[in-house]
C-alpha cells in the first residue's frame, strides 16, 4: 500500500488515545477504532506512522501490529486467548534438559537455574525437570499458579507476552519479562541458548543465522511493547 497520508497525530479521548492520520482516525485492519489507554503506547504508534516510508511495510511497524492483534484478536475474548498461552505452563522449555555434553548442561544450567529459582519464590510452586524431549507433567500446583498469573492479563498484555512465549516456549520467561525481574537481554540469551549453541558448535548457515535474527527482533518489538505499557 502506498502512502497516504502525510503526518499521523494524537488525539485524546474518552477511552484513552487514538491516533489520527492528516485528521482521519487510525481503525485496526478488523476496523476497530485503534484506541490505548497509554499514552506511550500511542506515541510510539504514531511514531511507526510517521517513520513509515512511501510503501506501507507493516512488518517494520511492530508496535501498531501488537496494538491491532489487541484489538482485534484478543479482545473479544480474552480468557480463551489467555488459556492457549498458558498451555506452556506444563511444558516449558526450561524444564527440559539436555544431558550431555558437559558444555551445555552447564550452560543451560547457568542460565535456566535463575529463573526457575525466581519462579518458585514469586509463585511459591515446585518444577519437575526432566532430561530430554519426552514430556514429564508439571505439578498440578504449578500449572494451575502459573495459568492463574496470565488468565487476569488484559488484551494489550496477552498481545505482548504471545510471541514472547511462543518465540521461545517459555511460560516463565514471559512472566519474567512482564515483572521486569531480569534484563529483556538475560530472558533472550535464555530462550536462544539452545540454538545458539547448536550454531557456535557446528558451525552458522544463513538461513539458520536469518531465522534466529528474526527471532529476536520480534522478542525485543514484543518486550518494548510491554515496557510502553508500564
Amino acid at each position: 500500500m502506498k502512502r497516504f497520508w502525510t503526518t499521523a497525530a494524537l488525539v485524546e479521548c474518552e477511552r484513552g488515545w487514538g491516533i489520527m492520520l492528516d485528521g482521519r482516525a487510525l481503525k485496526t485492519p478488523a476496523r476497530g477504532a485503534l484506541i490505548v489507554r497509554q499514552r506511550p503506547l500511542a506515541e510510539a504508534i504514531a511514531e511507526e506512522w510517521n517513520q513509515c516510508g512511501e510503501t506501507l511495510d507493516p512488518a517494520a511497524m511492530p508496535v501498531t501490529g501488537l496494538a491491532n492483534a489487541a484489538i482485534d484478536r484478543v479482545a473479544p475474548d480474552p480468557a480463551r486467548f489467555a488459556s492457549d498461552l498458558a498451555r506452556y505452563a506444563d511444558s516449558d522449555l526450561l524444564c527440559y534438559r539436555a544431558g550431555s555434553p558437559p558444555s551445555l548442561v552447564a550452560a543451560q544450567e547457568a542460565s535456566w537455574d535463575p529463573l526457575i529459582e525466581w519462579a518458585r519464590r514469586r509463585f511459591e510452586i515446585d518444577f519437575a525437570l526432566a532430561t530430554g524431549i519426552i514430556h514429564v507433567p508439571q505439578p498440578a500446583a504449578t500449572v494451575r499458579q502459573l495459568s492463574n498469573a496470565i488468565t487476569h492479563l488484559d488484551p494489550l498484555y496477552l498481545a505482548a507476552l504471545s510471541p514472547i512465549v511462543t518465540i521461545g516456549g517459555s511460560l516463565i520467561v514471559s512472566l519474567a519479562l512482564a515483572e521486569r525481574a531480569f534484563p529483556v537481554e538475560t530472558l533472550w540469551e535464555a530462550v536462544s541458548l539452545d540454538d545458539r549453541w547448536q550454531l557456535e558448535k557446528w558451525g552458522a548457515d544463513a538461513e539458520a543465522v536469518a531465522a534466529l535474527a528474526s527471532r529476536q527482533r520480534d522478542f525485543h518489538a514484543a518486550a518494548r511493547f510491554l515496557d510502553l505499557l508500564n
